[in-house]
Formats: structure tokens, sequence, C-alpha cells
């Protein structure tokens, strides 16, 4: 049966954070420099960045199995897997977090399919490994039969160690998907779980919500502004130009991609379009290209092209919080309205 579900989500305090309560923020700058570009990749495998989720504060609740057990995840359109911490896993992040347990669950099934999900480029100390299932996800009223998701084996604790979601729940494109699995929106999909083929997101000050199925008219006002998708993989458009203080910048006249991604707060810029915004802004970026402190610019520069070639700019959380976002798969396109 079709039907909208609402997920709140709620803001968390972020991996930055937490690391800096526990004193041990500064360590882990000095050894990891973010690599933007490490979460992106247009070719026939997917790499994932640690650092990308590094400041992610909205998440919300789902359950997998019969009956349920709950778990915080991230809803993340730049990524298309679900995973999350099973019992399998010995490494302190998933001790830390709440475990699946396939011997709990009275519809889980396996074929003992295993997966290797880089993060920060890929290495094995900084891989999640583990193990494809089948079970029932549910997503507030919305239950997924049979689901193809990731149990953990390993996790990376340099800083997952200190997150408050779970796991990821992957909302892009199925060419995303590390081994191939079934995305969760594709099992919402193909068992036509949902009354439109869209989802929308909406993020507060301090909450927000994930609609799967529908668009809210009260969470906006005026139109809402659809931009098609150029590719297929990412939710991944177009970009017109750049303006500054109402003046066109000029910076996209040869052409610009962009991806919006719900699973990174920062708005990733062009290299070479970044010297030239700072002094606009009044600020100077340091050795990291970020402040490790309570002052953040969230602004990384990122030093990629899109499969065309045109320079890739990456819209996070810092611009997704400033719209009421729809995520069209039906007619392959993303939209953009004032949030009310």
């Amino acid at each position: 049966m079709s039907s909208w579900s609402r997920v709140p989500l709620q803001k968390y305090k972020s991996i930055r954070e937490n690391m800096r309560d526990h004193g041990v923020l500064d360590e882990y700058l000095r050894t990891h420099k973010p690599n933007p570009a490490n979460k992106y990749t247009f070719n026939n495998y997917a790499v994932a960045d640690e650092y990308m989720y590094f400041d992610t504060y909205y998440y919300g609740q789902i359950s997998i199995g019969t009956p349920g057990q709950t778990f915080l995840v991230l809803f993340d359109t730049g990524s298309s897997n679900l995973w999350v911490p099973s019992t399998y896993c010995s490494s302190s992040a998933c001790t830390n977090h709440p475990t699946f347990n396939p011997s709990q669950s009275s519809t889980y099934t396996s074929n003992g399919q295993r997966f290797t999900m880089g993060y920060g480029g890929g290495n094995v100390a900084s891989s999640i490994t583990g193990l494809f299932g089948y079970d029932t996800v549910t997503v507030q009223g919305i239950s997924i039969t049979n689901q193809e998701f990731g149990l953990t084996i390993t996790e990376p604790s340099s800083n997952f160690y200190y997150s408050k979601f779970d796991g990821i729940f992957g909302m892009a494109y199925p060419g995303l998907s590390v081994g191939g699995a079934t995305t969760p929106m594709q099992g919402m999909l193909q068992q036509n779980l949902m009354t439109e083929p869209v989802f929308s997101v909406y993020m507060g000050s301090q909450s927000g919500e994930v609609i799967f199925g529908g668009i809210d008219n009260s969470l906006y006002t005026g139109q809402i502004y659809w931009a098609p998708l150029s590719a297929e993989l990412y939710w991944q458009i177009a970009l017109q130009d750049f303006s500054i203080n109402g003046q066109a910048t000029g910076w996209c006249s040869q052409g610009c991609q962009a991806i919006v991604d719900t699973g990174t707060t920062q708005l990733n810029i062009p290299e070479p379009y970044m010297s030239e915004l700072l002094p606009h802004l009044g600020i100077q970026a340091n050795s990291n290209g970020v402040s490790n402190g309570y002052c953040t610019a969230n602004l990384l520069s990122i030093n990629l092209n899109a499969q065309n070639g045109e320079p890739l700019w990456i819209l996070g959380d810092v611009f997704i919080r400033l719209y009421y976002s729809v995520f069209d798969f039906g007619n392959s396109r993303v939209g953009f309205a004032t949030r009310a």
C-alpha cells in the first residue's frame, strides 16, 4: 500500500563536537587532512570519506527485523547503501552503538556476500567491512520486506566511535551501491510503498524531517524551482552561476555541476574559486581549510571534476537548510523552495 512516511530528524552533537569534548580532536586533525573529493567517484567503485560525516547533525530512527531493532541513522543523499553495526563487529565503534542481532529476527536471511566500503581513501584501517543480509526495514509507517542491508564486521574507530548516528541510510541512485546491493530507495519504489516516487527534506534549527512519498505544502512558501538531473548517480544538477552580494561571478559560464548531499554539512567549492570567495567573507583558510575551534566557516575547497569535466560543487546541509528540498525519482529532478 502506498503512503507518506514522515521521519522526524533531531539535531545532535556532531562527531567534531564529541571529539572536542573528549579532548581527542586536535590529534585527529593533525593526522587526518580532509579531502572532500574522496566521497565522490564517477567510475565503477564507490569510496566514501569519513570526514564528510564529521559535522553532520540531523539523524532519524529506523528499525530492522522482526521484531524491530531500532537504529539512529544519517539519511544520506550522497550514498546508496544502508548499513548498521552488527553483533558480528567487535570494533569499539560498534560496541559503542546499538548492534543488529540477526539471531533475534525471525525474518532475517543472508547469502553470505561480503563487502568492503572504503572511508577516507579506501585503506584497510579506514574501511568498513561487513556482510549483506536481508530483512524487513521499517521507516515510520513504511515497511520494506526482504530489503538488502549491510551488517558491519569492522568499523574504523578513529571517529565513528564518537558519532551519535549508528548507521547510514543511502538515498542516491543504484549505480553508487557498494556490492551492487539493492538500495532502500529501490526497495520502496519496487514494492510500491510511496504515494509518489519522491522524498523531501526539511531541516530546521534544531529538528527537521524526511518525507518519503510526498511534498508537504505547509513547509515552504512560493513555488518549487526544479532543476533536472544531469546524471542519475548522485543527485547531480547543473549550476548556471554563483553570485556574491547579488553580483554574478561568471564562474560557471563554461558550465558547473553540483551534487546535493544531505550527508555532508559543508558547501564544497571548486578549488580555483575558493581564493576568490574568501576575501568577500572576511575570513582566511588555515592549513586544513577549516577551523578546529568553535568558529567553522563550513566551506571546503574540492579538487574534482564531474563526469563531463566541469568543476564540481557539493551542496551540503549548510545550503539545504535554507530550502525545502524535493528529490524526484519519477521525473529525475531536484526541487528547491523557500522554507516556511
